[in-house]
């Protein structure tokens, strides 16, 4: 009796025992599940973390690239501008040279042909024994005189001097010459419209100055200024002492 109940005892234990086996079985097979798929769930979050930080890194990348790109065309832009002012300062600068250049052409061209002119109005007037002819413009002011006084009236503006000194120079020259340039002192020797002594100073201007009432008029107008300022300076020394 007592071998039987220890033969179901051992049967009993041993089915127990299975059972515990298999249930334990189960719980370490569901555990291993349970570990499994949350070591899963974590490759899965900490792929979309590297995905966001290389994604954020890229971007940086991105938006660096697009900044020096930006920074790269704004100094190319600054280098094309200093170049574009230096270039237009340059060829400004060209222009300059290139008008003043033909303003002085111009300007030699006329001083030549005035040359040319008084040169051959010079030998005409050695030829014929007159006087030689100004060949320079009237200023309209001037208008109202003619000859010698018309000439004399174009060269004291020229000088500078305002045309209410011409009436002025007018009764001074009248007064010493008469407007003749070939008037002659016969006791002091004074010579043509100025009446200068002696009278080859007035080579200081040109040759021709016997015969050349433009010359006489220049060199007087040069001693006017030097001695008393303005024609009309001189006749008021004129009619003081009775000369200039």
């Amino acid at each position: 009796m007592n071998r039987l109940w220890s033969r179901v005892g051992v049967r009993v234990t041993s089915v127990s025992l299975l059972v515990a086996g298999a249930a334990g079985g189960v719980y370490l097979g569901q555990d291993r599940e349970v570990q499994q798929a949350s070591a899963e769930a974590q490759l899965v979050v900490q792929a979309d973390v590297d995905d966001t930080l290389l994604l954020k890194q890229r971007q940086a990348e991105h938006a660096a690239a697009r900044a020096w790109q930006r920074k790269a065309e704004g100094d190319a832009a600054e280098k094309a501008a200093a170049a574009a002012k230096a270039s237009a300062a340059q060829a400004h600068q060209l222009e300059l040279k290139v008008i003043a250049q033909k303003k002085a052409a111009e300007e030699k061209k006329k001083a030549e042909e005035a040359a040319k002119k008084a040169e051959e109005a010079a030998k005409k007037a050695e030829e014929s024994g007159g006087p030689v002819e100004y060949t320079g413009d009237i200023p309209a002011s001037c208008d109202e005189y003619s000859g010698a006084r018309a000439t004399g009236c174009a060269l004291m503006l020229s000088a500078g001097f305002g045309i209410d000194q011409f009436p002025c120079l007018d009764k001074l020259w009248t007064k010493e010459s008469g407007w003749n340039y070939k008037a002659t002192n016969p006791s002091s020797g004074a010579y043509g419209i100025p009446q200068a002594l002696p009278g080859d100073k007035m080579g200081s201007v040109a040759d021709d100055w016997k015969t050349n009432p433009a010359t006489q008029i220049k060199w007087g107008l040069n001693y006017i200024e030097g001695r008393y300022d303005t024609p009309c300076g001189a006749w008021a020394h004129s009619q003081d002492v009775g000369w200039y």
